[in-house]
């Protein structure tokens, strides 16, 4: 959290306001890319998006502490080693007044997990390796964003929102049970949705200056109550601070922060097992909280003549400069955003 006030402090402190309002008719006038509702439209213009986003984990961690396979199945007899989870992004925004964007997001999930079967489960040969797959369409979000100032080139928003249990919580793989492979529900990490009613509240302020541009937004995420499978996943805040230089007309590269803290899972899905003696740590309700902070570059491309003219190109990517997991789980090794989006 300190890195983020320094670079916050930096930002304002090199940086002139505009002597007019925030714009977001320039390259960096959006956010980069990963950063989601930070910026809001004026009346009737309607902004179309689409996202394609990667995360890509190996390994174990407790804590800041990398775990080998064999200090995992010290406690769990089959160990992950390896997930990756894309997710495709398709949002539309609309603003009725000028103070008020309205905002929608759906996103289809592919997850990916390799495992170890260290202690025979199932019957199975000790080091037998396994994969589960899972994909779908996740939970809806909606919401809007409230202007509250524009003015000097600053500007500051509410973020109010909800998220709709439209992603599964039933989805199963081959994985080993009791005499050998059989189709099983999945662990937490593998599932489409939260199973529940979520509050997304949060607010965003931007800043501008002719050649730079800079940013800080903090969302939520709250749940309701339990899912029908008598959980919920942890709360969660995500704080991001972001720089960004305008480089031309039609191009600028960005460098953010990104810290995100998320709770354990309240109550438990009795079809994984009851505890304790889960066999997999994904199984396991009291080892998914933790947080992490990542550092990420960007660059975005607008295009301002021709048949492209209003669309946007943007990619942004980095990694963990720290992590600390209630595990052992598997740890982040890097993140990658690559998106389009287009007013009119």
């Amino acid at each position: 959290m300190k890195s983020i006030q320094i670079l916050s402090l930096l930002a304002l402190a090199t940086c002139q306001p505009l002597a007019h309002d925030w714009t977001g008719a320039r390259p960096d006038g959006h956010a980069p890319i990963g950063v989601m509702g930070e910026h809001y439209h004026k009346k009737n213009e309607w902004m179309l998006s689409y996202r394609h986003m990667y995360m890509a984990m190996e390994g174990n961690r407790n804590g800041t502490d990398d775990l080998s396979i064999g200090q995992v199945a010290g406690t769990f007899p089959v160990v992950p080693t390896r997930m990756d989870m894309q997710m495709h992004m398709v949002g539309v925004m609309y603003a009725p007044t000028d103070n008020l964007t309205l905002m929608g997001m759906l996103p289809y999930q592919n997850i990916e997990m390799d495992h170890i079967n260290v202690g025979g489960v199932g019957g199975l040969a000790a080091g037998t390796v396994f994969t589960t797959q899972t994909d779908g369409i996740g939970d809806l979000k909606f919401g809007g964003l409230i202007k509250l100032y524009n003015q000097h080139g600053n500007s500051v928003h509410l973020n109010l929102g909800v998220s709709l249990p439209t992603g599964s919580i039933d989805e199963q793989d081959v994985a080993p049970g009791p005499g050998g492979f059989i189709r099983r529900v999945l662990p937490y990490p593998m599932q489409l949705g939260s199973g529940t009613f979520d509050l997304k509240p949060g607010f965003t302020y931007l800043g501008q200056t002719p050649d730079w541009s800079w940013g800080a937004q903090v969302l939520s995420t709250v749940r309701i109550d339990e899912n029908d499978r008598n959980y919920k996943l942890g709360d969660k805040v995500e704080s991001s601070t972001w720089i960004a230089r305008r480089m031309s007309d039609w191009l600028s590269t960005s460098f953010r922060l990104n810290a995100q803290a998320w709770g354990n899972i309240s109550g438990q899905d009795l079809r994984l097992g009851a505890g304790p003696g889960f066999p997999v740590e994904t199984a396991d309700p009291n080892r998914r909280g933790g947080s992490r902070l990542d550092a990420l570059l960007g660059a975005n491309i607008y295009f301002r003549k021709g048949w492209l003219k209003g669309h946007r190109i943007a990619i942004e990517g980095g990694l963990p400069v720290y992590q600390y997991l209630d595990g052992p789980q598997l740890e982040t090794d890097w993140v990658m955003t690559l998106g389009w989006q287009y007013a009119f």
